[in-house]
């Protein structure tokens, strides 16, 4: 189903991926969530660029669980724990045995910024080199940053349900569009 109104562009995940679109999908429980980031991650290993990634949802909305499948799909498979206390967790995939094949170490990092009193403490989360390509970065909270944290290529926002969730996705860049796209199954 497509938040756009254009059910016919919907892939076969219920992602609709068109330029612009506002795409949704109906997560079950914490496996569909896993599976949603996995099938994102995978996405996003196909695109060579750096992304920014916003993660939105209240407490408990299961952004980290989102955040540990896109990370595994880049094949880290050791503990994906959630930032609240770190502020900021680095992913360096180069590491598995069998890194993503880019031409060049990417690394993922993945921030939660709910703690940050105001936007100017980025600064001081060492996030030097960060932002830039072709490094992603999954950021929750990002409201809290300002414009101390580039703008979003990709917004996923988590709205509860019940015990389900409804995984929101509004692509914001060329580049969102093209990872949407990907999800979806569409080149």
């Amino acid at each position: 189903m497509s938040g756009n109104g254009d059910s016919t562009n919907a892939g076969a995940n219920g992602i609709s991926a068109g330029a612009g679109s506002i795409s949704e999908q109906p997560l079950a429980d914490e496996a569909a969530t896993l599976n949603a980031g996995r099938r994102l991650g995978v996405a996003a290993t196909t695109y060579e660029g750096g992304l920014v990634i916003y993660l939105h949802g209240e407490l408990g909305a299961g952004k980290t669980t989102l955040a540990r499948g896109f990370i595994r799909a880049f094949g880290h498979e050791g503990a994906v724990k959630s930032p609240t206390y770190t502020l900021m967790e680095p992913y360096s995939p180069d590491t598995h045995p069998e890194p993503v094949s880019l031409g060049h170490k990417r690394r993922i990092h993945h921030f939660d910024l709910y703690r940050l009193a105001v936007p100017e403490e980025v600064e001081f989360l060492g996030t030097e080199g960060c932002f830039r390509p072709p490094h992603i970065n999954l950021i929750e909270w990002p409201e809290r940053g300002g414009d101390r944290i580039p703008a979003a290529d990709l917004r996923l926002e988590l709205i509860a349900a019940g015990r389900a969730r409804l995984l929101r996705c509004k692509a914001e860049s060329a580049a969102g569009n093209a990872v949407l796209r990907g999800m979806a199954g569409r080149p």
